[in-house]
């Protein structure tokens, strides 16, 4: 039998099986059409193979990265959400998956990542509490910037030099977007009837974060909640297709690796051992810039042997 293709992706936080819209994008779709995932939920990006979330460790293409690329190889495997659709229903399905990455997808890296107070009290912080040490010290800084240069990919260069205006017009659009896909979706079950397609997929993705997640400024969660198919939507794909994922997941005991577990898993010891460089790096970095420790010339005679004690803490990621 052949092995398993193997997904790894954010883990699950808010209520939803992952935090990242492009993961739970993949997760959602695979749910709908039965593929075969040997799923690893991470926190620590550096343990996937490609160094990035998600990714889709296939026999034939390697590995995967960007959520179309997942998406298509999954189709040519015979998984294909998408089989009874029409051609109409085909292109509805294109222009919608255009909208939301034009019209929802700014607002979600703006509500998340740029406005302050969602940013500092509630995305920094999960990030910073669910990385392991020593990389949530920097991971959420990096990830931050990341974020604000994918908006500027969006929405233009300059697009950060005016946030109140930027807010503003994404706020608008946005509600634009809920609205008609509110009108959309109607008082079906989903999108284009009674089975999920890979629109749903993207939908949910986009929509569940915002709905769960508890927001400190949450001017656009409560657009959404105002709109109830839209949350009952939601709320439906996560009782039918992630029903144990709500939660936090189950308790899972602890076992020694094997040598088969490590040479499945290549990446583990490079990833450790940067872990710990990184760490050493960041931690006497600080030490200097906050002036814990100092270099200080002094007479020979004033010279003194000093013993210096220093302890290393590692937490180990579980999966």
């Amino acid at each position: 039998m052949a092995a398993p293709m193997e997904l790894y992706c954010w883990a699950p936080g808010w209520g939803l099986p992952s935090v990242d819209p492009d993961c739970l994008t993949v997760l959602t779709y695979a749910r709908f059409t039965g593929a075969p995932l040997k799923v690893h939920k991470i926190a620590n990006p550096w343990r996937s193979p490609s160094g990035t979330l998600p990714a889709l460790r296939t026999k034939d293409e390697g590995v995967l990265s960007d959520t179309q690329q997942i998406i298509t190889h999954l189709r040519k495997q015979k998984f294909n959400a998408d089989y009874d659709l029409s051609a109409r229903q085909g292109a509805d399905t294109l222009a919608f998956v255009s909208l939301l990455q034009k019209k929802l997808l700014p607002v979600l890296i703006h509500t998340f990542w740029v406005d302050a107070k969602n940013y500092v009290e509630h995305t920094r912080k999960w990030y910073a509490k669910a990385i392991p040490f020593p990389l949530n010290f920097f991971l959420p800084v990096r990830m931050h910037k990341r974020q604000l240069e994918r908006l500027q990919m969006i929405c233009g260069e300059n697009c950060l030099e005016n946030e109140e205006v930027l807010e503003k017009e994404l706020y608008r659009e946005a509600c634009e977007c809920l609205t008609l896909l509110s009108q959309r979706l109607g008082r079906q079950k989903f999108f284009f009837g009674d089975s999920p397609a890979s629109l749903d997929a993207f939908v949910f993705s986009h929509l569940a974060p915002l709905l769960k997640a508890k927001l400190p400024n949450g001017k656009l969660q409560q657009h959404l909640k105002a709109l109830p198919n839209l949350c009952n939507y939601c709320m439906t794909i996560l009782s039918l297709y992630f029903p144990w994922d709500e939660g936090d997941p189950p308790p899972v005991v602890p076992k020694a690796a094997t040598s088969d577990e490590a040479e499945e898993d290549p990446y583990k010891r490079r990833n450790q051992i940067l872990s710990v460089l990184v760490g050493l790096a960041a931690m006497i970095g600080y030490a200097f810039l906050s002036g814990i420790v100092s270099v200080h010339r002094q007479a020979p005679s004033q010279l003194r042997p000093r013993a210096i004690n220093m302890e290393e803490e590692e937490e180990e990621e579980e999966e």
